[in-house]
């Protein structure tokens, strides 16, 4: 004797070797033995044997037509051999039988399993909705697989072109789409990024790097909203100076300048004079809003994305030859230099000049300045604004301090990158530094003092924060720092700007109290901060990648930090030598190129020999 009979959710026959009532013992067609419950079986059958049993069985199921069978099937719950009986229109044989059987149990869209034998169809409703999901689902397979030939061929289905960004940047695993763009990356042995790129999807590298970004950072775009008419101006007093300002050549945001002038007796007077952007955004107004989202203008080589529009920055920048609105401390020194006295005040300021980093170095350096040799516009205010510095630096316990950090500047023009390495700690960054940290620290006093709140700076035990409660900035060696010198650029800064405004002309703070205002502002500006950061990082990595290709460097010389990291000289480019071997930190050493990916800005390097550590850099 023979049975068919269901285990773990499929069928199967087996010939019996020992019927003990309650359980089977049975051999299966492939000469397993094992014991089956009594209850598990369905049919007993003399022959065929199971092997030919299950191939009859198989073949029945086959010619079944699952819909036919849902047709005649009865409404309610029904037992299999009742359908067969109806269905074959005589008592079914064995392999009728357990065809039929496993035809039902193969169709769960059709029949519902209700238990051992039993099914009961499908309501209409519910069968059309699986038989439509079964089919949009095939057409989605072929669409899939016509979507992997095309990339295959290296060229871009229309249907990816509105999907790019979200391909290239959030792919979701489950879209037909992106389970195409891995079927083909494996295909072609390509990254998915890079298959794209073959199939045209990236025609810019750059591009790609500033699309990641804005997407996350500007999701609505990086275009200004209409911010309507600009509000007059107070009428302010102009001040009785010639300021200058110094900036690298592509600023457009000239936040400071300064102005030296003699005092009657003997001594200085001495200004720091910051665009006042806060004379014309008010809190809460849509301007207001708009930087209060940016939070900070973004830079990058060759371009930016300002905080503010440039119809703003063009009406409160330092620009020479206007007066423009501007929140002025004034130092007043001694004949020594020693501080006398400070003074705040709002007020219109004269622009003579907007010196450039590149012109004036050439004139204002440390040869010049220890030989005397000042005979320059703005020379002689410019020797006292360092000598100045220098007794404020020697003041705050950083004098003489070695500058160790060198830094770079990013220029490109027509797609050809520059990068030109300055030496931090020059008589012109000396001077600068040392007025913004003056302001900084001034200001953030004049805050305290008037008892309004303000945001600050704090370095402690190493670590910098910013707070509303002011600290000592340990970094710095002043009691207190309040960002204030460039409220064109940083939204923290044009918040304080308001606060000192309203001090100076003695009208009521906008801030009170424990401004919930200010403290959403340091939570945004350290999570934009950091990534405004990272992005610049990264184009910065991504432009030397670029020089390397464009002045085709094959070998260059590189400084070794830890293990296999190593820094290139020339430029700011860090990378890992693999093949490098144990070498001293800071030892010199020469690499080979090659690999430069410029979508995963990562590159190859070969160690190649050391290098002299009194050669000049190659």
């Amino acid at each position: 004797m023979n049975v068919f009979y269901e285990e773990d959710g499929s069928f199967k026959a087996g010939t019996v070797l020992a019927d003990n009532n309650t359980s089977l013992q049975v051999e299966t067609v492939h000469g397993k033995r094992g014991k089956v419950k009594s209850n598990a079986v369905l049919l007993r059958f003399p022959t065929p044997g199971p092997g030919p049993f299950m191939e009859a069985a198989q073949g029945v199921a086959a010619d079944i037509d699952p819909g036919f069978l849902w047709e005649v099937a009865p409404a309610d719950e029904f037992d299999f051999l009742a359908l067969g009986r109806d269905y074959f229109g005589h008592e079914p044989r064995p392999e009728e039988a357990a065809g039929l059987l496993m035809r039902l149990h193969g169709s769960p869209m059709h029949f519902y399993k209700k238990g051992r034998g039993r099914y009961r169809a499908a309501p209409e409703d519910a069968l059309k909705a699986a038989l439509a999901s079964v089919e949009r689902k095939r057409q989605q397979a072929m669409l899939q697989a016509s979507y992997v030939e095309s990339l295959t061929r290296f060229e871009l289905p229309q249907a990816f072109v509105p999907k790019l960004d979200e391909l290239l940047y959030e792919p979701d695993r489950n879209t037909i789409e992106v389970k195409a763009l891995e079927a083909a990356a494996l295909a072609t042995g390509l990254q998915q990024v890079h298959l794209l790129e073959r199939c045209g999807a990236i025609p810019s590298s750059q591009d790609y790097h500033l699309r990641r970004f804005l997407r996350a950072a500007f999701p609505g775009g990086a275009g200004f909203p209409a911010t309507g008419p600009e509000p007059a101006l107070p009428d302010l007093p102009v001040a009785d100076v010639e300021a200058f300002s110094i900036d690298d050549s592509t600023t457009t945001e000239i936040d400071d300048a300064l102005s030296v002038v003699a005092l009657p007796g003997g001594g200085w007077r001495v200004g720091i004079h910051i665009a006042a952007p806060a004379l014309g955004i008010e809190p809460g107004s849509v301007l207001d809003q708009v930087a209060a989202g940016r939070l900070s203008t973004v830079y990058m080589a060759g371009d930016k994305i300002t905080m503010l529009p440039d119809a703003v920055i063009e009406r409160f920048t330092l620009s020479a030859g206007e007066a423009r609105p501007a929140v002025s401390l004034y130092a007043f020194l001694d004949p020594e230099l020693a501080v006398a006295g400070y003074e705040t005040r709002v007020e219109r300021v004269p622009i003579a000049e907007n010196l450039r980093h590149g012109t004036l170095e050439a004139h204002f350096n440390e040869d010049s300045v220890s030989a005397g040799r000042l005979d320059f516009r703005f020379g002689q205010e410019l020797g006292i604004l360092y000598r100045f510095s220098r007794r404020l630096e020697a003041a705050r316990g950083k004098a003489d301090q070695v500058q160790e950090r060198q830094e770079f500047s990013f220029y490109v023009d027509d797609g050809r990158i520059r990068i030109v390495e300055r030496r931090r700690g020059s008589p012109v960054d000396k001077v600068v530094s040392e007025m913004m940290i003056l302001a900084n620290a001034e200001w953030g006093r004049h805050l305290l003092e008037f008892g309004v709140p303000g945001i600050y700076r704090v370095q402690s035990g190493g670590k910098v924060r910013m707070s509303i409660e002011a600290g000592p900035h340990e970094g710095l060696g002043v009691e207190q720092y309040a960002w204030s010198s460039s409220p064109l650029r940083r939204y923290v800064d044009l918040i304080n700007q308001r606060q000192i405004i309203a001090t100076a002309l003695n009208m009521p703070v906008p801030y009170q109290g424990t401004p919930e205002s200010m403290l959403v502002a340091i939570r945004d500006f350290e999570a934009a901060h950091e990534s405004y950061s990272d992005f610049q990082r990264t184009m910065e990595r991504y432009w030397c990648l670029r020089w390397l290709l464009q002045e085709n460097i094959q070998r260059t010389s590189a400084v070794v930090l830890r293990e296999s990291l190593v820094r290139l000289e020339r430029i700011p480019l860090f990378a890992r030598v693999p093949s490098l071997p144990e070498t001293e930190t800071g030892q010199r050493v020469e690499i080979e190129v090659s690999g430069i990916n410029l979508l995963g800005l990562d590159l190859d390097c070969r160690f190649v020999g050391r290098l002299p550590q009194d050669a000049a850099k190659s």
